[in-house]
Formats: structure tokens, sequence, C-alpha cells
């Protein structure tokens, strides 16, 4: 008796799962794309009326700026929200305070209040340029809410302290109101996100030192990559301060991030120093380079192969240990070729000159630190990946370094905005100009950290002169309709929902900011509404003066001193180098590490995609001082642990010339400054066979940074690119 079949679906049951299994998977896909931008839209538009419900509620007199809180602080993880929200409410106050100090000292004076408003627009302006992350807005903050405050309380300073008053009060509100939807609401965790960076750098690193070892990549793809590296590094610094404002956020990981951007700052620098080598020796004449090349690349080769592997603790102690075996190979044809060379005589050429042998010796010193270098990053990747708790000591946070030219222009700029159109309301006597005083001044302070301030406002007025018509559509033939709060939602939330989806587009990010903020200050109804066309086209008007006004602050008020441009980067990074030989050595390299990458971060963010050639001049300038710097740093630190000798006193010599060259670049003394690296390397050989095995060590790295020093200081003066110096 046969067995019974099993039975088989039929073919309508078979098509209806494949149905819904298409369905389920194109629903996932939705929903991680487009759904993302959606689910942005709704809990944005639930904040915005919620507060906007909760101010009529408690009657407060501006209603809509407590909707506008919450669409400005429209975020996409809840971290990202909560950071803005702190250092907003921290600039609210400290705005407040200072527009009631202000109207305090000159209350019958309103030049003299305009030109003390000024001042301190300016100042904070700077400080926004200066810091560059969220701590920057609430100095924006601080500087647009006393513009805001004394401005109106001119006519009436009696007023004042209900304005700060009620400015507190309805900014606290939105603030409250985005904080809890955008934490609670299909909540979006940042910390996530960082986690997904740490991992998107382990890989790109990993890989780039793979084909930089194979010679996979051209030295202008180097150079651009390190390029993406500078911007990779302050963009998880600021991730990591948005991370840690959630709740179920680590602190200890705040700790391990840290270690972790430093971990990955030295080992870049590290690889570039040795790509730097190599590739000089690819460039120079084949009879100097050929026997140095045919001991290293090898090494080269085993590296490549070894990274191509995971990199557990236990893979990279092997491959210290294959790298050790490599050396010592290496070093052992070496003597066999010396003692060849001595059995055939006197006259036989010697089969590495001296200048061969400090290459090989360079090159075998930062394959060994290399090596070191990237197990440490390793080590601090794989703790964050498993979430592991690792003690690490504290490298201090990633600081951003702005040049001052940029941070005095910023101020300047919003401080003569300001007087400006000031001085348009007092010779119009239009009352409306008020307006435009304040969102000249607001934008000129918002954009002053952008890399690219005048593409951004531009955004923002494209997205007020759209608004303008829909905006008076809506007012006049929705809004004035409306005869309950659910009924003005639905007149006033297409436009809202238009604003808020361009805001989750990269490229109309600024477009629809400027449609909500714009519809945010006209359209809300107050408490005590009044259907004005006449007023209504007036704030329409100058609300859109006021944005074109800081547009063309921009343009025309130094258009060369805005946050990246080459030539101030240029010269910050000289001064940066300048510094490494000057400076206090507490955290020396820390800071030199942090504020070099941070500048190249301004110029990749300043050029975008593409970067000119120009640029790239910058790019290769700034990683010579970044190599020369890192050498100098390091024989700074072996001098000061060093006894008093001819030795120390040989390298102390190197660091003045090369502080001078820097301070006044001229052949004379770059010549100077090579001739005193030459007798520095040979006081240290001299010292060399008497030495202990310890001081051995300190004086064969003293001899790698000496070379350092000097090829980097042949490419400095060979590309004559001292025209930035400081």
């Amino acid at each position: 008796m046969n067995p019974p079949q099993a039975a088989t679906p039929t073919p309508d049951t078979s098509a209806a799962r494949g149905a819904m299994r298409w369905l389920a998977a194109e629903a996932k896909g939705w929903f991680n794309t487009e759904g993302e931008r959606w689910v942005f839209v709704a809990k944005t538009m639930l904040a915005s009326f919620s507060a906007l419900w909760l101010a009529f509620r408690l009657g407060l007199d501006a209603p809509y700026t407590a909707l506008a809180t919450t669409v400005i602080l429209a975020l996409p993880s809840g971290g990202m929200v909560l950071e803005k929200a702190f250092y907003r409410f921290l600039g609210t106050l400290v705005g407040c305070a200072a527009s009631l100090l202000l109207v305090a000292l000159f209350p019958q004076s309103p030049p003299l209040l305009f030109i003390g408003v000024a001042v301190w627009i300016a100042l904070c302006t700077g400080g926004a340029a200066m810091h560059r992350n969220q701590q920057s807005y609430s100095f924006v903050l601080a500087g647009y809410t006393a513009c805001m405050i004394a401005v109106p309380a001119i006519d009436s300073p009696d007023r004042v302290f209900t304005l700060a008053v009620t400015r507190v009060t309805e900014v606290g509100l939105g603030i409250i109101c985005a904080a809890v939807v955008h934490d609670v609401v299909f909540p979006r965790r940042h910390s996530r996100a960082v986690m997904r960076t740490v991992q998107a750098r382990y890989a790109s690193f990993v890989t780039f030192c793979t084909q930089v070892l194979e010679q996979r990549l051209t030295p202008a793809e180097t150079e651009l990559s390190h390029l993406k590296f500078a911007a990779d590094i302050a963009a998880l610094e600021s991730g990591r301060a948005a991370a840690f404002f959630e709740a179920d956020h680590p602190r200890s990981h705040t700790r391990q991030l840290h270690a972790f951007n430093a971990a990955f700052m030295t080992v870049l620098t590290t690889f570039y120093t040795l790509h730097r080598l190599i590739h000089r020796l690819r460039g120079a004449a084949p009879r100097h380079a050929q026997p140095v090349l045919e001991l290293v690349e090898p090494m080269h080769a085993h590296l490549a192969l070894a990274l191509r592997d995971e990199l557990t603790p236990q893979h990279m102690a092997s491959m210290r240990t294959v790298l050790a075996a490599d050396i010592a190979a290496a070093r052992s044809r070496l003597a066999e070729a010396a003692d060849v060379a001595a059995l055939a005589g006197a006259a036989a050429t010697p089969p590495v000159t001296r200048a061969q042998q400090i290459d090989f010796d360079t090159a075998v010193e930062l394959l060994e630190r290399y090596a070191r270098d990237m197990e440490a990053f390793t080590g601090l990747y794989h703790g964050l990946a498993q979430e592991k708790r690792q003690q690490v000591s504290d490298p201090g946070s990633y600081t951003p370094k702005t040049p001052p030219a940029i941070v005095a222009a910023s101020g300047f700029r919003a401080g003569v905005t300001l007087l400006l159109t000031a001085s348009a309301w007092y010779w119009l006597a239009w009352p409306f100009v008020g307006n435009a005083i304040l969102m000249a001044t607001i934008f000129c302070a918002l954009a002053s950290s952008s890399p690219r301030p005048t593409a951004l406002v531009q955004q923002v007025l494209i997205g007020f002169l759209t608004a303008a018509p829909l905006a008076f559509v809506s007012e006049f033939f929705l809004v004035a309709r409306a005869n309950g709060f659910p009924t003005l939602i639905l007149a006033a939330l297409p436009i809202f929902v238009l604003g808020s989806y361009l805001m989750t587009s990269p490229r109309w990010a600024g477009v629809g900011i400027g449609i909500c903020m714009f519809c945010a200050t006209l359209l809300v109804p107050t408490n005590l509404m009044h259907y004005d066309v006449e007023s209504f086209m007036s704030s329409e008007l100058s609300l859109t003066m006021g944005v074109a006004a800081a547009y063309l602050m921009f343009k025309v008020v130094l258009p060369e001193h805005t946050m990246g441009q080459k030539d101030h980067v240029a010269a910050a990074l000289w001064r940066e180098a300048q510094g490494a030989c000057t400076a206090s050595m507490y955290r020396l390299k820390r800071r030199f590490d942090n504020r070099v990458r941070d500048l190249l971060s301004q110029l990749n963010a300043a050029s975008g995609p593409a970067p000119s050639d120009a640029a790239r001049a910058v790019v290769r300038q700034g990683l010579t001082l970044l190599e020369l710097g890192h050498a100098v740093i390091e024989l700074r630190q072996l001098i000061a642990g060093s006894q008093p000798g001819p030795v120390p006193t040989a390298l102390k010599l190197v660091v003045r010339e090369l502080a001078a060259y820097l301070r006044a670049p001229s052949s004379a003394s770059g010549g100077t400054a090579l001739q005193s690296i030459l007798d520095a390397g040979a006081s240290v050989r001299a010292a060399l066979p008497s030495a202990t095995p310890e001081r051995r060590l300190r004086l064969q790295t003293a001899l790698t940074d000496l070379h350092s020093i000097y090829t980097s200081l042949l490419d400095q003066i060979a590309t004559g690119e001292t025209d930035h110096a400081a």
C-alpha cells in the first residue's frame, strides 16, 4: 500500500502567500524610507498643534511662538531634539536677562539701545561661529532673543519684563511639547545612529588602509579620503553630544567615544606619515628607492592581507607577530648583504647607503607604530560594538576651532545688519520694519556657523516667497472660516505639512524651514484675532525684506570671511603648526589633532563633494603640516623626558629653527632649519653605540621623527605654499 502523498498548496494559496510576502517587503521598505519622513511630519504636527492648543488654553499673548519653537526643534532623533531644546532654553534665559539689562541702561535713548543690542548680537554671533555645534545655538538664541524683546520695548520700556517672562513661558511650552512628542511617540534613538556611524567609520578606514597598502588609490583619492575622515570625526562628536541627552544612552560610552575618536586620529596620522614616506620613495630615483622598497613592500602586502580578516584582538596580536617576523627577516637580509660587501673588500659599493638605512629604519618604526595604534583602535571599536565597558583614560572631547577672522567677521556682519535695518526703520517710519529687523538679525546669526551661509539664507528666502501666497489663501479663505480648534487645525495643516515634509529632504530643508517659520508667524491666530488684509500684506513684505536683507549682507559684507573659506583655513593650519613648536605641552598632541582635523572638516563642508584645485592644495598643505606637527610634538616630548646633554640641545635647536621658519618662511630660514635637522641626526647617531637599550629605543624614535620633519619640510618648501603663513 502506497503512503499518502503530502498535500501540496494550490496555486491560489501559493500566489496569495507570495503576494503577502511581497506586500510585507514593500511595506517594510516604504516604512524605512518614505515612511520615516511621514512619521517625522506626523510627530512635528502633533507637537506643534499641541503647543498651540496649550498656549490658547493658558491665554498666552503670542501662541505662535510656542508653535514656532516646536517647528524649529523638529529634528530626526529624540536626542537631537533634547539637545537643541536644552540649548534653546538656556540661550532664551540669557537673552532675556541681557534685554532687561540693556533696556535698564538705556530706557530713554533708542540710538544707544540699538548700539548696545548690536554689540550684544555681534558678541553672541561671534561666539556661535566659534563653537559651531549645538552649544553655538545657545549663543544665537541669546543674541536674537535680546533683540526680540528690546526692540518692541523701545516705546514702552516698562513692558520689557512682561515681554521677557512671556517669551520664556512660550518658548518653554514649545520645548516641553517637542521634547515629549519626539521622545515618546515612535521614538528614534540617536545612540543607534552613533553606533552605525562608528561601524561605518571602522569599515571604511580598514578598507582605506587595505587599498592604500595594495597601491589601489591615487594620491588625489587619498587626499579626498583624509578630508572625508576629518568630516567624519566632527560628525561623530556631534552625534555623541546628541545621544548624551537620551535616557537610555550609557554615560560610560561618552568617554569610550572620546577615546575612539582620539585613537582614530592617532592611527590615521601614523598611517598617513607611513604612506607619505613610501610615496616619496616611489617617486625617488630607483637606485635609491628600490633596495628599501624591496624590503618594505612585502610587509605592506602581509598587512593588507591581514586587514581583510576580522580584526579581533587575537588576530591583531597575530598580525603584530607576523610583522615582527617580517622586520627581523628584513634586518637579517640587510646584515647578510653587509657581510657580503665586507668580504668583497673596501672597494665594493655598500648594499645600503646611510640615507637608505634611515628610510628603512623610519619605515619599520612607522609600521610598528601603525600596528600598535591599529590594535588600540580596533580594541576600542570592539568594546563599543559589543557594548562592553572599557577602562579608558579620558583624552578630552573633540573641540572645534574656527579661524579668528571668520569669528570677527560673523559678529561684525550681524551687528552692522541690525544697525542698518534699525536706521531704515527710523528713516522710513514704517512700523512693520521691526519685523524686518528681527528676521535679518535672526538669519545673520543662524547662518554664521554654516559653511555656505548665502545658500542657506537663499533657501529660506525661497521658502518665504513660496509661503506668502499660500499663507494669504489659508488665512483669509480657510482660517477665517474656522469656528473651533479642530477646524483651525484642518485649515492650517496643509501648508505646515508641506513645510515639514520639505524639511526631511537635505536638498530642500531650508525651504521647508522658511515655509514653517513664515506661516507660524503670520498664519496662526492670536487670542484676539483681527483679519486685516493691509496689515497682513505689510507683515508678509517686512518679513521677506528681513530675510532678503540678511542674504544681501552675506553677499556684500566680507563675503570671503565665511566658514571653511580656503584662505582662512590655510592660515589657521599654519598657525597650528607654529603652536606645535611653541605651545604648552599639556595635551598638545590632542589639541593639535583636534584643531587640524576640524579645520579640514570646515574646508570639506565648504568645498562640497568636488573640491577645487585650490582647496585640494590646502588639503595637501594641511596634511603635510599635520605630519610635521606630530613629529615636532613627539620630539618635544622626548626632550622633556631627557637629561641635559648634546642630543637634547641639538633637538631643542631643531624645534627653535623650525618655529622661526614657520613664523617667517623663506629659503634662508628653511635652509637653516634643514641643516639643524641634519646636525641633530648626526648627534643622535653618535650617541647610539653607547646608549642603553631603553635609551637606544628613544634615540631611534628621535631619528624617525627627525626624518619625518626633514621630508615634510622639504615638501613644504618645494610646494612654495607659504602665502598663508601668519
